[in-house]
């Protein structure tokens, strides 16, 4: 049984209409409406204070909009409950953040793994699924180590790897590369586009990194809780 019925069927990934957000008297987001089509690279830019990560949080049910809706490949997942926003979270979308995040009692591949399992994907198929991404990656030969035996660069791709594990409609990526040397950031931001090419990978990342912003298939900027394109 599905979660919820789709309202649409056409390119749009996401749909977002008329989203407000504020924190105490601080009014963060304006009324935004966006839509992002699928299998694009979307960079979000702006100033420090401009609303980019909250309204990315809210595209990714990490944080609800105080009005507004959110629609996600046609559902609308401002209108679900706690327990199958996280369900469709995790089956969904993928996360990638500016420090890691991985778990370090973990090695890199039962990193990759952790959302599968937590999605309910067998143990074999997990691991089949996260050497896959591993060796994409180019990273099967480091797939026993855990983080503290792995690059910054590295780190960042194994949780790339972890973000497409269970074959997200759209991956959110906050500041992917801000704690990444030159050559890091190269081959990272490259990552994403051969995967967009590749699996047809839908990505929404708010950068400071303006080569990157540049490089996406579509640049949106914001200035004081608004959309300025």
């Amino acid at each position: 049984m599905e979660i919820a019925e789709k309202s649409f069927t056409d390119n749009k990934m996401i749909e977002i209409r008329n989203i407000k957000k504020s924190f105490g008297s601080l009014e963060v987001l304006k009324g935004i409406d966006l839509d992002i089509e699928k299998g694009k690279i979307v960079s979000i830019v702006g100033p420090s204070g401009a609303g980019k990560t909250t309204l990315l949080q809210i595209m990714g049910t990490l944080d609800k909009a105080d009005s507004g809706s959110v629609i996600i490949d046609g559902i609308d997942v401002s209108k679900l409950g706690d327990a199958k926003r996280s369900a469709f979270r995790n089956k969904h979308m993928g996360f990638v953040f500016q420090f890691h995040q991985l778990l370090p009692e973990f090695t890199a591949l039962e990193n990759v793994m952790m959302p599968a399992l937590i999605g309910g994907t067998s143990r074999k198929e997990a691991k089949r699924r996260a050497e896959e991404l591993l060796a994409f990656m180019g990273l099967s030969d480091r797939a026993s180590h855990k983080p503290n035996e792995l690059s910054g660069g590295e780190k960042q791709r194994v949780a790339v790897a972890r973000a497409l594990v269970n074959k997200p409609d759209v991956v959110f990526a906050d500041e992917p590369s801000g704690s990444l040397d030159t050559q890091n950031k190269q081959e990272l931001h490259r990552l994403f586009f051969d995967l967009r090419d590749q699996m047809g990978q839908t990505f929404v990342i708010v950068t400071h990194d303006e080569q990157l912003a540049d490089l996406a298939d579509r640049k949106i900027s914001m200035k004081d809780g608004q959309i300025v394109e």
